[in-house]
Order: structure tokens, then C-alpha cells, then sequence
């Protein structure tokens, strides 16, 4: 069974529309957390994961679009979240809240979780990939960094397929990974889309205006060291 992982999509509807079409023959999607926040197409994005029935879990601007702020939430992100939660629909805030922290799929092959496990807010970057975060698990899906990147051990996988709508490692392009469940392997991706069309949208809407430039980069850093990584980590 071949799965196509992807995270952190903020309702970028142009980079996920890229990623379903560069993604190559897969049996489910499955995304760890961050559905929403920071983009301007949230309506549009929450539309292709119902048409193709992608898996999620619930990340921190998730939770934010309902009214949940965790400690150090900032500003930018904040603005973004109440900009979404306005124009949302009842049934869309409602399938956002039904969303778990977490999920343990495949048989308990998998696991998918946003910051790090059992911390859904705590950011666990490439270099603290370790074999300590896995369980059960073989393969542990993390999001929430931004960062690309996978580490394998004796003990298992830990990967980061990167963000779809949002990338911080440098690379401005849409990022995603295949993971093949029986083989337990992960192969990393990126894609180019047309940025340009949501650095407008975000313009016209009256967004923070980081945002553009954190997409023309593949950099947005606040409050946080600047930190860019490679591929993979071993």
C-alpha cells in the first residue's frame, strides 16, 4: 500500500492542487495537521479534502480557527486564524473540531502526529529525530516545523514530509512524501505551483504581509532562530 503524506497545508489551495497532481499512484492521503491557518483559500482547501478524502489530524492553527491559542501564539498567525474563523462555514468549524490530535493507522504501522508525540504543540525539528519518539509504530509522520526531512533507525522511521502551503527550510516549493507501508520506506518530493497566486490573495484579503514574502522565500520566521536543513537526516 502506497500513501501520499502531507502537512501543513494553511489553505494554500494552489499548493495542494499541485502536490494531488505531481503525487504519483497512491491508495490514501493522509495530512498531519494544519488544515487551515495563514492562507487565503481555507473553503477551497477543506473542498479537495473532502472530494479526495484525505485523512488529517487537528494541528495548533486548526485548533487556533476555533478559538484556541496556545501559549506564545503569535500575532501574525493569530490575525490569520481569526481572519479564517469569519469566513468559515458551521459544518467546516465542525469538521475542524472532530479532527484528533493524533491517529495510529495501518494496522498500528503508522503513527501521525503534529508536533511530537503525546505534544501536539511542541516542535520537534530534523535534528531531534531520534529513535526515542517512535512506539510501536514503524513509521512516525510529524509535521508542524515546516521542514522537510526523514531519519531511519533500526527502530523505525521518522519523517516530515514537509509543508504544502508554507514551507521554512528554504525551498519555496510545495513539499510531500510517498511512504510505501509494507516496505516501510519514504521517498521525499517537491513540486513547483504558482506561488504568485496566493501571495494575491493574501493581498487582497489584507493578510499580514510576511506571509508573502515568507512564501516567496520558503522562510517565515518569527519569534524563532532562522533554521534551514537538507532532505534527509540520518
Amino acid at each position: 500500500m502506497r500513501v501520499g503524506l502531507i502537512s501543513d497545508v494553511h489553505a494554500n489551495c494552489p499548493a495542494l492542487d499541485a502536490v494531488l497532481d505531481d503525487m504519483p499512484d497512491v491508495d490514501a492521503y493522509v495530512h498531519a495537521g494544519d488544515v487551515v491557518g495563514y492562507g487565503p483559500f481555507p473553503r477551497d482547501v477543506l473542498a479537495r479534502f473532502e472530494e479526495h478524502d484525505i485523512t488529517s489530524i487537528q494541528g495548533n492553527h486548526d485548533r487556533a480557527v476555533l478559538g484556541e491559542f496556545h501559549d506564545d501564539f503569535h500575532e501574525i498567525p493569530k490575525a490569520a486564524a481569526l481572519w479564517t474563523a469569519d469566513r468559515l462555514r458551521e459544518d467546516e468549524h465542525a469538521y475542524l473540531d472532530s479532527l484528533p490530535i493524533e491517529r495510529s493507522l495501518y494496522d498500528g504501522r503508522v503513527k501521525i502526529a503534529h508536533g511530537a508525540p503525546d505534544k501536539p504543540n511542541t516542535y520537534t525539528y530534523p535534528e531531534e529525530f531520534s529513535p526515542e519518539l517512535l512506539g510501536t509504530e514503524s513509521v512516525l509522520v510529524l509535521g508542524h516545523t515546516h521542514m522537510q526531512a526523514k531519519a531511519e533507525f533500526d527502530e523505525g522511521t521518522v519523517v516530515n514530509p514537509g509543508s504544502v502551503g508554507l514551507p521554512r527550510d528554504g525551498d519555496w516549493r510545495a513539499a510531500y512524501a510517498v511512504l510505501d507501508v509494507e516496505a516501510e520506506t519514504v521517498e521525499l518530493h517537491r513540486v513547483e505551483y504558482p506561488k504568485e497566486q496566493t501571495q494575491e490573495q493574501i493581498a487582497e484579503h489584507g493578510l499580514p504581509e510576511a506571509l508573502v514574502d515568507g512564501l516567496e522565500h520558503g522562510e517565515l520566521v518569527f519569534g524563532r532562530t532562522k533554521r534551514s536543513v537538507t532532505d534527509s537526516v540520518e
